[in-house]
């Protein structure tokens, strides 16, 4: 069993779950349901495309300023956050 990370956002009334070593992307009505949806979304694409390799990425925060406000983005593992 490989462990893999996901990162989770609200895109207007869903969540988007997306998992950045695969490439995977799924999403649901709540976070554990956008999980549940990337883990099976994971777990088929694997089976077509099995992977050798499981490096962590590297998940840090960065600040962007665009006309006129300021806006957060957040990168960071489900796995850390629970």
């Amino acid at each position: 069993m490989n462990t893999f990370s996901a990162v989770i956002y609200k895109e207007e009334n869903m969540f988007v779950a997306e998992c950045p070593e695969v490439g995977t992307v799924s999403q649901g009505e709540t976070v554990d349901t956008a999980l549940s949806n990337l883990k099976e979304a994971t777990e088929l694409y694997l089976e077509e495309f099995p992977t050798k390799s499981n490096e962590k990425p590297f998940v840090t925060i960065f600040e962007v300023k665009h006309a006129g406000f300021k806006k957060s983005i957040r990168a960071w593992s489900i796995k850390n956050s629970l």
